[in-house]
């Protein structure tokens, strides 16, 4: 061993290991004792050891230390053995069915879903996982064992809606012709009415016998992987969604994949209807499809425009409503979904009221998803049109619903029967000024010679003639809408106080309002009523999109006789019409 290792060993041994700086106190170090050293010392001094007798038995247990088990005893109940809740079969019944009735109304929202125990309320559902379960199944699940198994079984009869063969083949029957109506107003809502009338009668589909086409690759777009991708970004990060709509096909126009992607994966969220373009149909027939869409979910009539929109405080005072439904968060999302061209970007701006996203006339001008904030707690996400594949859409109706571009389209003539069966012959008379064609490419072939369009030789251009009809016809240039589905018992119905029409008050006072007012008064009400239903007369004629003068002429009066059998009016329709009734209604007063 080392000296040094041997000096410091006796240094330890007589307790002479200081440096001679033990002493000194350090600038910044607390000369006070610390609460857990303050601690420690009350312990050992306060009862810190036990006390014990002469026998060694521990009299005065130290702190802490007491080994005394208490006399207690634990309430004899039965309820520590059951359950702590328990409801019978019949309470739980009333409560699902309460709470499906309230499901179906889209009007109402249930808040707070994890304060109820909605495994058990929609436990009565017939399908798990996707497979349909058997009823018995699900009696026997629901059941107690004595009534299910023993000698004390109870079994219910099947429910049969029929008492004999007989009934059961007229219910068929009558089913059967229910599903041929279906058939039939599907076909009137697409604009093929009466085309295969033999198809329906024997109950088979259209395809049957027929060869499928190929369809050009323009045709899927809409579709890929990358579009989808973003459609469910922005579904993941909404909680309200928007579904916009073409108000001229609302049908044609909806998502029905992303509907039931929501409603079963998503029922937390909501989904709300926006009827844009309102301003290219008449408003009865917006005011019905807002009626019809209104029994699925919640719809809205809207018209964007920045400088004049229509809708824009209705929905706002929704957005506000659904953010204070969620008041816990310190904002919500709401994100637009819908096909190309139906106005997404533009309901965007016109809620911001300035250009925030950009917007064209042509599909899948939006490429990726974007958020705008709207307000402090209402955020707002733009997404790339979709195009939900179905296998009975033909490229027709994929072209005339704008999901295509039209300068990518080959041979754009072969489309035109397609639009001239959806839009009546005097609108496209009225619209370009052209009558007495035999078929589609005669009237390209006028509508060349009249605007000029030849190609060498003097040959009519029918296929830029054609691109430019198609796109009229997207564009709103061209007036057409479906007509909405009546539902039995509902025709001649009107909306009290309202006229059936979409927040607008009558302007015409009933006369039993009438005889109970003054005289003086009645007559003047009677006067502003004898006006407007003189400028409601000229405000029903329509002119056409760009009627640049009101002739009177034998045809024009032939075209009126037209109008007045035609069992879709159209009114209302552009801003010149108004111009030109208020002209006619000051010429009137003069």
């Amino acid at each position: 061993m080392g000296t040094g290792k041997k000096e410091r060993n006796r240094l330890v041994r007589q307790g002479k290991s200081g440096t001679g700086m033990d002493n000194i106190k350090i600038k910044g170090e607390n000369f006070y004792r610390s609460a857990k050293k303050l601690k420690t010392l009350n312990m050992r001094k306060d009862g810190a050891k036990p006390v014990r007798n002469a026998d060694g038995k521990i009299v005065q247990s130290a702190k802490y230390q007491k080994i005394d088990i208490p006399t207690a005893r634990v309430e004899p109940n039965r309820r520590w053995f059951t359950n702590t809740r328990v409801i019978s079969q019949d309470s739980l019944k009333a409560f699902r069915d309460a709470m499906a009735e309230k499901a179906t109304d889209p009007y109402q929202v249930l808040l707070k879903t994890n304060k109820l125990p909605m495994s058990l309320i929609r436990d009565n559902s017939d399908t798990k996982n996707g497979v349909k379960q058997h009823k018995a199944k699900m009696t026997i699940e629901s059941s107690p064992f004595a009534d299910a198994f023993g000698p004390k079984s109870q079994r219910k009869r099947v429910k049969l809606g029929v008492s004999s063969l007989t009934d059961l083949a007229e219910d068929t029957e009558k089913s059967m012709d229910t599903y041929k109506d279906r058939l039939e107003q599907a076909k009137l809502l697409s604009g093929n009415s009466g085309a295969d009338v033999d198809g329906i009668d024997d109950g088979r589909p259209d395809s049957e016998g027929t060869l499928t086409m190929a369809i050009e690759p323009i045709f899927n777009k809409g579709q890929s992987k990358r579009i989808w991708n973003e459609m469910y970004k922005v579904l993941d990060a909404s909680d309200v969604i928007l579904h916009v709509l073409d108000a001229r096909d609302p049908l044609g126009t909806r998502c029905r994949s992303v509907e039931k992607y929501l409603r079963e994966e998503a029922p937390h969220k909501h989904l709300i209807f926006v009827l844009n373009k309102t301003d290219l149909v008449p408003t009865s027939v917006a005011a019905a499809w807002v009626r019809n869409l209104s029994t699925e979910y919640p719809t809205l009539a809207f018209h964007a425009s920045i400088t004049n929109s229509f809708g824009k405080g209705s929905l706002i005072q929704l957005l506000r409503q659904f953010s204070q439904l969620h008041s816990d968060r310190k904002q919500i999302s709401v994100g637009l979904i819908g096909y190309p061209n139906v106005g997404k970007s533009s309901v965007i701006n016109t809620l911001r009221k300035k250009k925030v996203a950009t917007v064209a006339p042509i599909p899948g001008e939006t490429k990726v998803w974007q958020y705008i904030t709207l307000m402090k707690r209402i955020y707002l996400i733009d997404c790339p049109g979709i195009v939900p594949p179905n296998q009975n859409d033909t490229p027709q109706d994929i072209l005339l619903r704008g999901v295509v571009r039209v300068e990518m389209v080959e041979n754009p003539e072969q489309y035109i029967p397609a639009l001239l069966a959806k839009v009546k012959q005097h609108h496209m008379e009225r619209t370009y000024e052209i009558r007495g064609w035999a078929d589609h490419i005669n009237f390209l072939e006028l509508l060349a010679r009249k605007g000029g369009r030849l190609l060498k030789g003097g040959e009519p251009d029918v296929d830029g003639v054609a691109k430019m009809v198609i796109t009229d016809f997207m564009r709103g240039k061209i007036p057409w809408f479906t007509p909405a589905p009546v539902t039995e018992g509902a025709e001649g119905k009107t909306i009290e106080g309202r006229e059936g029409r979409l927040g607008e008050m009558p302007r015409k006072r009933k006369r039993d309002d009438l005889e109970s007012v003054p005289d003086t008064v009645a007559a003047s009400a009677t006067s502003v009523a004898d006006d407007d239903e003189i400028g409601s007369q000229d405000e029903e004629e329509f002119e056409g999109f760009e009627s640049g003068s009101a002739e009177s002429s034998d045809d024009d009066a032939a075209v009126g006789d037209e109008d007045e059998e035609d069992m879709i009016p159209l009114e209302e329709l552009s801003d010149i019409d108004d111009d030109e009734s208020g002209e006619d209604g000051e010429a009137d007063e003069g």
